[in-house]
């Protein structure tokens, strides 16, 4: 069977959905490929580079829609598309098929089988064919980038002759794939971000990544925010009107505004009201990644650049991701192999719709003349969901001084039993042992005391945990090896010596190679 991409046909779309890399894996799963002439182009893959992977090149759309068995793309087929398809076709593409009923029904009609790659439910093994969080990670990283072409001061605060920059601060809505990236890039440039999520089980991811997060003092009863499947679900109005009052009280302080609230299948929540972009100083920017669903933002307008009477500058483009064609291009590109190889068990170049698989299920919005959208919800559970933990209660001073008290007590205990224990053995060996391996045993005990210490003692960023161990049983062999020496045996003296040697050796070449390791992490 036949895999075609067709040029894109909506102003301003750069990406395509098959690479000559991908086309060379479609190929290993016994597909035949094919591109429109030009497909590529934009995102910098040229004819001639897809020829050279055995893609064949076809002159027009038309003609490819017919010799294709099944159609990758990435945006929503226009309704000249949806009518070439047949009984036989399957089209994979991104569809909203929330809010395209007529393509729906158009597809139905013609019998086709479609894919919406937004419809991959986010379980883990589905993470390889999530397009959605593919094209969230570039459009996090590309929002940072735009808001700093539109911001006028440095992200990083910096301390010249000239005087002192303050850092900005960066306020990230929404801790999903996009928001992470956003947060990501934010901090890596210096800001001060922050960022929010109505999922509080978020905060150690956001907080990992050097950002704040900032917590809502909610008193009311608050729902896990993932819905089935792993995307948000929407809120009550009375935590909505507590995240509005938060976000009123931010406002003012922020430089850079990023949101990236979305429900899938809905219009964008309404986050950032009028009255808060009025409140931002002059020279604020935020960027609205949901501008496509309407934005989170009340004064975005999809694909331009607003600035407000109080110097407050809106960017609602709905483009992210084509502003980086040939990395984007790559990524779904992946995304469509594997759900090809997903849908090819056999390898055989023969497509195998299951639809008892939960992916594949979940992903399809029509097959056999229905539509199958919405899908029942995934037998397994999804990435996000993530159990309640009770919280930890707070300890008051005196109960944590009684907590101490008992730790210290159990601990004392232990050390004097052990200390009891051992002194019962060393007084049994002393009266059945002779005097000579007496001897040797006392060495043996200090040695192994004193080479513990010695090199435990070390500071840990001067070698890893494990030759850490390693270097303290050499510590134990040199100190023991060296007490020996002075023993009348020559063959004592001897093995003695060599164990001295090859300890010293150990330690050492230990130093040598962990200071190796750590100078591979050091900045140059």
């Amino acid at each position: 069977m036949k895999i075609g991409t067709p040029k894109e046909v909506l102003n301003g779309e750069n990406r395509v959905a098959m690479t000559p890399e991908s086309a060379q894996q479609l190929q290993k799963l016994g597909y035949d490929c094919a591109i429109e002439t030009g497909a590529g182009l934009q995102a910098g893959f040229t004819d001639a580079a897809y020829e050279k992977a055995g893609v064949e090149i076809i002159k027009t759309a038309a003609q490819l829609w017919k010799a294709a068995d099944i159609i990758a793309k990435v945006r929503i087929p226009t309704e000249t598309e949806l009518k070439r398809l047949t009984k036989s076709k399957t089209l994979i593409s991104f569809f909203n098929p929330g809010g395209n009923e007529e393509g729906l029904e158009l597809a139905r009609s013609k019998g086709a089988t479609v894919i919406a790659m937004e419809m991959v439910p986010r379980i883990s093994r589905a993470q390889k064919m999530d397009a959605l969080s593919s094209m969230a990670n570039i459009a996090g990283y590309r929002a940072v980038i735009e808001a700093g072409n539109n911001f006028d001061r440095f992200f990083t605060g910096q301390i010249t002759a000239a005087g002192k920059v303050p850092p900005a601060k960066v306020l990230v809505v929404g801790a999903g794939v996009a928001g992470l990236a956003a947060i990501g890039t934010a901090t890596s440039l210096g800001a001060v971000t922050y960022a929010f999520d109505v999922r509080p089980e978020v905060a150690e991811q956001v907080e990992s990544m050097g950002a704040e997060f900032v917590y809502l003092d909610f008193e009311g009863e608050l729902d896990d925010g993932s819905a089935s499947g792993g995307y948000a679900k929407p809120s009550s109005p009375e935590f909505r009107e507590a995240q509005l009052a938060k976000f009123r009280e931010l406002a003012p302080e922020m430089d850079i505004v990023i949101t990236t609230a979305l429900i899938p299948n809905r219009e964008a929540p309404e986050l950032w009201t009028e009255d808060m972009v009025k409140s931002m100083k002059r020279g604020s920017v935020i960027v609205d990644l949901a501008a496509e669903k309407g934005g989170n933002c009340k004064l975005t307008v999809a694909d331009e650049r607003v600035v407000t009477d109080n110097g407050v500058t809106i960017i609602g483009y709905t483009d992210f991701p084509s502003r980086m064609a040939s990395q984007a291009s790559t990524l779904y590109a992946t995304n469509i192999r594997h759900m090809m190889t997903d849908l090819t068990p056999e390898k055989d170049g023969k497509p195998v719709h299951n639809m008892e698989d939960d992916v594949i299920r979940g992903a399809t919005v029509t097959h056999k003349g229905e539509i199958t959208y919405p899908p029942p919800p995934p037998k397994v559970q999804a990435i996000a969901a993530q159990p309640k933990k009770e919280a930890a209660k707070e300890l008051t001073p005196e109960e944590k001084k009684a907590q101490e008290l008992g730790a210290f007590r159990a601990q004392t205990k232990s050390q004097v039993t052990m200390l009891v224990v051992g002194g019962a053995v060393m007084l049994l060996l002393g009266q059945v042992a002779p005097a000579s391996f007496m001897q040797h045993f006392i060495v043996f005990v200090l040695a192994c005391f004193v080479g513990f210490q010695v090199i435990w003692g070390v500071s840990h960023s001067l070698h890893t945990p494990l030759m850490a161990v390693t270097n303290a049983i050499s510590g134990i062999i040199v100190l023991g090896a060296i007490l020996q020496i002075g023993s009348g045996n020559w063959i004592v003296v001897v093995l003695a010596a060599v164990s001295v040697l090859i300890s010293t050796i150990n330690i050492v070449g230990g130093f040598l190679v962990t200071r190796r390791m750590l100078a591979m992490f050091q900045k140059s």
